[in-house]
């Protein structure tokens, strides 16, 4: 039984890994953004440099959830992941009147 569990615990460790991930992109996209309005509007000053320390802190968490995913990749099991009927099984389910 601890195999099973194991395994769902994994699954879940990697979606939500999926998500932080999508996290950590929009936030550099918006510290990108933020760094280069910034940096236009008042260059060299103090809410620059904050803008762009923030945007290699998001970058940083982006690679290390990037590299922990790499780390790990769901092994291939040969089984398909979702376990629903195959269409061909719900065609031959016909009532016959």
């Amino acid at each position: 039984m601890a195999p099973k569990i194991e395994r769902i615990e994994f699954l879940r460790a990697v979606r939500q890994l999926h998500r932080v991930r999508s996290f950590y992109v929009v936030g550099v996209l918006l510290w990108a953004m933020s760094s280069v309005w910034t940096g236009w509007q008042a260059p060299g000053s103090r809410q620059m440099w904050v803008s762009v320390l923030l945007l290699a802190v998001f970058t940083g968490l982006l690679v290390t959830a990037g590299l922990s995913l790499r780390r790990l990749a769901v092994p291939a099991t040969g089984r398909p992941v979702h376990h629903a009927a195959s269409p061909k099984a719900a065609r031959t389910r016909n009532a016959h009147a």
